[in-house]
């Protein structure tokens, strides 16, 4: 990371501003470019706390009440009771101006003050300045008005949209912090209260009803539900028993539990995801580069116009107002002071109506507030780079086991063959010849740790305290498992062990078909085939749902890469209307074919006619925004290297919210479709403030080019537009 620093003043806040550039490289280059100067960086000093903003209030009351008492002043008002008041000279008002104008603006000369120390003065409180400055000097050339008033009201309007700005951005974080309002206050450690940071792990805590579950730890006591809505967005409590995990940030329904800590605090969900939030904004969106790079050269440009709107009329003026000019003496010659006055005044509102903070301010407070309004639903993102890019995805590629699938076997079907009387084993709880069949397999598959020997457990779940006697367990390597139980010899397997143990597989037309989709687990009893399972990882049920919902987005195209078998992969892509899947691939051929989508020359594959990843392959002659959704800790070499990446079920898992630059926070597919939008209306949030505010800035400078337009407007096409655009950014809150 190369960091370049330049520390422009003594700041109470520094703006880091991060740009990440990651397309085309086949790790993450993160590209920081931290600049402390200038207008570039908008530095803003709000104060967000209460406090400070009732002090910033209270300034900016007083200030105007000793703008109405000037005014008086200079009317003669006060005459009668102050006779010196009556006949005052421009020295004298300038003076009675200049206490208003130095409380409410000392700070931000003092930041013009910093900015010209530093070499760097063309920002905001520049402007301001000069411009306010420029408005009390005026009056002091032949000719000339007063401004007094109107260079005093000026920075009192500047200070009031810098008050609000600060009062909105505020307000986001509150906002943000209200919805992400997950940090724990105190644990219950034994009879003592105290901070979670002060909780040790393998420490027992008890979390009571009502309360925030504070670390992260599994339940050793008691049942509950949990409420998660802060965490993934979903209303749904999650019931928890004894061995279940928990995780901080979550709210205890029902029942006291007794947990024991399984991390410290720092390490915990809850803080990961605080920390998250609060260092989003550190990565800059294109948009907000493109501002930065805009202000860079946008501020220079606007003062030495102004300086030039100043100087060259008036001598433009006096050298072509008499065509005889040479016939005529010297004094007859118009002076350019006759004229400077009135395009000084032009110059000034020129300087008033360039301001760019309605930009800078509202785009990235847009950024900030489709962040804080993703974090409700569930959907974290680590920046606002990451908004832009989502925003513009036209090619997801998944990842299927874990991400389209639940990633655990289950059981899905169950064909008995007719079992005769001396075949079968009596038992109390066998219900029919289904259930039979899931009895003995799951007693066989007991003490296996294999991932198929859970599912047939989770299938049978009396298998435990049925009371059958298992003895003489065998396992066979590459093959199955035997085992006696109630003294009849029961083997469990493939086709491999049926033909070891002499059983006959009756020909089964759904059995064909489930080895395309799943995994046939085969039984005999004593040498005798009495029927098999069909044990598979199921589908999500939202994410057939998803999938319509991308393509009613306008994402071309669907992906699928795994690792699984061909006719596994193709089932599970005809099932949700994939448009492209590759099966059969490591980790690294999943790079390769990233890197191929990136550049928009992927292999196109037929799903009914393929029998390899790669063939039928068509190029597509155009560069793709790719975005990859996995699990976060098998897929992290693609999680890297897509422009995206985006992992799913980020809920307690470190890897994910790690690797992957947006975190979904449950097992939804449905939320990718979410974050889209939301990415998009961020987007467009922040087209309409940059719209508008160009388009009012340059309309109001042609009408103060032309004498066309007052201080006063200049004032509106500065703060005015400033405060509506900051109005607007508040919207991308509401996700």
């Amino acid at each position: 990371m190369a960091h370049q620093h330049s520390h422009c003043c003594s700041c109470e806040h520094e703006h880091h501003h991060h740009e990440h550039d990651h397309h085309g490289h086949a790790e993450h280059e993160h590209h920081h470019e931290h600049d402390h100067h200038g207008h570039a960086e908008h530095e803003h000093h709000h104060h967000h706390e209460e406090g400070g903003l009732k002090k910033q209030l209270t300034l900016i009351v007083v200030t105007a009440i000793l703008l109405v008492v000037a005014v008086l002043i200079e009317h003669g008002h006060f005459s009668h009771l102050l006779p010196l008041t009556s006949h005052l000279s421009r020295v004298q008002l300038l003076l009675v101006y200049l206490v208003p104008y130095l409380l409410i603006g000392r700070e931000t000369l003092h930041e013009a003050w910093e900015g010209i120390r530093s070499g760097d003065a063309f920002n905001e409180h520049f402007l301001m300045s000069v411009a306010t400055i420029g408005a009390l000097l005026i009056g002091f050339l032949p000719g000339a008005e007063t401004q007094f008033p109107e260079a005093v009201f000026v920075m009192l309007f500047f200070q009031v949209g810098e008050l609000f700005e600060g009062y909105a951005e505020g307000k986001s974080r509150q906002s943000i912090a209200h919805l992400m309002d997950i940090r724990p206050d105190v644990a219950h450690l034994g009879d003592r209260d105290v901070s979670p940071e002060e909780v040790r792990v393998g420490d027992v805590i008890v979390v009571r009803p009502g309360e925030k579950v504070p670390l992260d730890g599994v339940v050793i006591e008691g049942t509950s539900a949990l409420n998660t809505v802060a965490l993934t967005g979903e209303s749904l409590p999650r019931d928890v028993a004894v061995d279940d995990e928990v995780i901080s940030g979550c709210v205890n329904l029902s029942g006291v539990l007794r947990v024991r800590v399984t991390k410290p605090f720092g390490e915990s969900t809850v803080s990961k995801i605080i920390r998250l939030v609060e260092h989003a904004g550190e990565h800059k969106s294109r948009s907000e580069a493109f501002i930065t790079r805009f202000a860079r050269i946008y501020t220079p440009v606007v003062v030495f116009a102004a300086l030039a709107l100043a100087v060259l009329p008036p001598l433009f003026i006096s050298l072509t107002s008499f065509p005889s000019i040479a016939r005529l003496p010297v004094a007859f010659h118009l002076s350019p002071l006759t004229s400077f006055p009135t395009w000084f005044y032009r110059a000034l509102m020129f300087l008033v109506v360039s301001c760019p903070c309605a930009l800078v301010i509202s785009v990235p407070l847009t950024f900030f507030g489709g962040i804080g309004g993703a974090s409700r639903r569930g959907i974290l993102v680590k920046g606002a780079n990451y908004m832009d890019v989502l925003s513009k995805i036209d090619t997801v590629v998944f990842d299927k086991t874990g991400t389209l699938t639940h990633g655990q076997f289950a059981v899905t079907a169950v064909h008995p063959s007719p079992l005769d009387g001396d075949s079968q084993i009596e038992n109390s709880k066998s219900v029919n010849s289904k259930s039979q069949l899931l009895h003995l397999a799951a007693h066989v598959e007991h003490f296996s740790t294999h991932p198929i020997a859970a599912a047939l457990r989770d299938a049978f779940p009396d298998e435990a305290t049925d009371g059958c006697r298992v003895t003489d367990v065998e396992e066979i390597a590459g093959q199955g498992i035997r085992a006696r139980v109630e003294g009849r010899l029961v083997s469990v397997g493939n086709m491999k062990l049926m033909e070891t143990v002499g059983a006959c597989c009756q020909d089964c037309p759904e059995c064909h078909a489930a080895h395309d989709t799943g995994t046939v687990i085969h039984v005999a009893i004593d040498g005798e085939y009495v029927g098999h399972i069909v044990i598979s990882d199921q589908l999500k049920p939202d994410s057939r749902e998803a999938i319509a919902q991308l393509q009613s987005l306008g994402v071309a195209k669907t992906v699928m890469l795994t690792g699984d078998r061909q006719e596994a992969a193709e089932h599970v892509a005809q099932e949700l209307g994939i448009s492209e899947f590759h099966a059969g691939l490591l980790p690294a051929d999943k790079v390769a074919y990233m890197e191929r989508l990136m550049e928009g020359d992927s292999p196109i594959v037929n799903r009914k006619e393929c029998d390899s990843p790669i063939v039928n392959r068509k190029s597509v002659n155009r560069k793709s925004l790719v975005a990859f959704v996995g699990d976060g800790i098998n897929d992290a070499p693609v999680l890297t290297r897509a422009d995206v990446g985006i992992a799913m079920g980020g809920l307690g898992s470190d890897a994910a919210i790690e690797a992957a630059d947006v975190v979904l926070m449950d097992d939804s597919p449905s939320k990718l479709p979410l974050a889209i939008r939301i990415a998009r209306r961020t987007l467009a949030i922040a087209r309409q403030n940059v719209v508008f505010a160009i388009g009012v800035k340059v309309a109001v400078l042609i009408l103060a080019a032309f004498g066309l337009a007052t201080m006063w407007l200049a004032v509106f096409a500065d703060v005015g537009v400033t405060v509506l655009a900051v109005l607007n950014a508040m919207r991308a809150l509401r996700a």
